[in-house]
């Protein structure tokens, strides 16, 4: 498996909204996870990155409900997987929502940007982090170069968030290991000079503190 896929240069797509019923349909379908809806709008030639009134497109809409098959046939026409929606959201950044795998592998050789923000100025490592994803964490670490250390506007890294959002389990025991695996900088303090130790101590999360001093 490819380890590493550069950040891609983003690639704006015409914010032009659907204006067709074979616009609302393709929307619709890829919404759905409706395969044979969405080749037959293709085939009616309707723009692959056509907008709903949020700004979303058929590749975010069927990310967002991890429909893995339905974006394929998406991603074989153009879509664009750096589109963002008027939330800032955007194909790659949702699998961090999401957690998964299979659509963050699909988009991987699309030229996904890494380093792109969502509206926390988050990057995609971060929410998987918070929400517990494991595997996704595991394998954006793995097969790409994103950036371990990243700080969102919140001036929290993804080791921040794991333990600050965190609920001290397994699933963010094991991700703490996996970032601190990474490179994760175990001391990186927040934006008021607390540390990630400090945070675990501070909520009773003693298997994640003992993971951290034994970084540091």
């Amino acid at each position: 498996m490819i380890r590493a896929v550069l950040p891609g240069r983003a690639r704006r797509a015409p914010r032009r909204s659907a204006t067709t019923a074979f616009d609302h349909e393709l929307l619709q379908a890829a919404g759905l996870g409706d395969i044979a809806g969405v080749r037959l709008a293709l085939e009616a030639e309707v723009a692959v990155d056509v907008r709903d009134g949020h700004g979303r497109t058929p590749l975010l809409l069927a990310a967002l409900a991890d429909h893995v098959d339905t974006a394929r046939p998406l991603l074989d026409a153009g879509a664009d997987p750096n589109a963002q929606d008027d939330r800032q959201d955007s194909p790659w950044l949702v699998t961090g929502v999401t957690g998964s795998v299979a659509m963050m592998r699909l988009l991987l050789p699309h030229g996904p940007d890494l380093t792109l923000r969502n509206r926390y100025g988050g990057v995609s490592l971060i929410p998987a982090a918070e929400r517990g994803h494991v595997a996704y964490v595991r394998a954006v670490l793995d097969e790409t170069c994103i950036d371990v250390d990243h700080v969102n506007r919140l001036g929290w890294t993804a080791l921040l968030e794991a333990v600050i959002l965190g609920d001290g389990g397994r699933a963010h025991q094991q991700i703490v290991e996996l970032l601190l695996a990474a490179g994760a900088t175990p001391d990186l303090p927040d934006g008021d000079s607390v540390t990630p130790l400090e945070h675990a101590e501070r909520r009773g999360f003693t298997e994640i503190a003992a993971l951290l001093r034994r970084a540091s």
